[in-house]
């Protein structure tokens, strides 16, 4: 978590939302399910927007998003990160290394690249991603990972 004190804002919070998660608000919202986690993905990105919390961008959100075949929502994520991401400097080799340990808990090198990213940037870990959340209650992971709606229980956004 990062705490950034001005006279103007104060931001205390920091999150890494992946990619399947930031497209919750385009999947099919006829199951409760995923109309409360498209919800609360809006409801971090509204604080994101107000600069209450700080959405870090990694370039694995930038590779992922490229490759989506669909022109409208590509377009849209690639703004969406661009405009409200904040993109940290880490050491990739760090990054790398992290990566690799987290391979040996049975997590596929994209979600662990993923984890670790959001873990080294000090970031809370968000996703929709039932089996990889399963796996991190099992790594070692120093970062809190769960779904949108759990974060914005945790950290009681309105």
């Amino acid at each position: 978590m990062i705490d950034i004190d001005t006279e103007t804002a104060v931001i205390s919070r920091q999150v890494y939302l992946d990619v399947c998660a930031l497209n919750r608000p385009f999947d099919d919202q006829s199951q409760m399910r995923i109309r409360l986690e498209t919800d609360a993905v809006l409801l971090i990105l509204s604080h994101v927007r107000a600069q209450t919390i700080r959405m870090v961008v990694s370039p694995v959100h930038l590779k992922e998003v490229s490759a989506n075949p669909d022109l409208s929502r590509r377009e849209h994520m690639l703004a969406l990160l661009q405009m409200f991401g904040a993109a940290v400097t880490l050491d990739l080799l760090q990054v790398r290394r992290h990566t690799e340990a987290l391979l040996q808990y049975g997590i596929g090198v994209a979600d662990a690249a993923r984890v670790a990213f959001a873990e080294l940037s000090g970031s809370d870990f968000i996703t929709v991603d039932d089996r990889l959340l399963r796996q991190l209650q099992h790594a070692d992971v120093r970062v809190w990972c769960g779904a949108p709606t759990a974060y914005c229980d945790k950290e009681d956004l309105r």
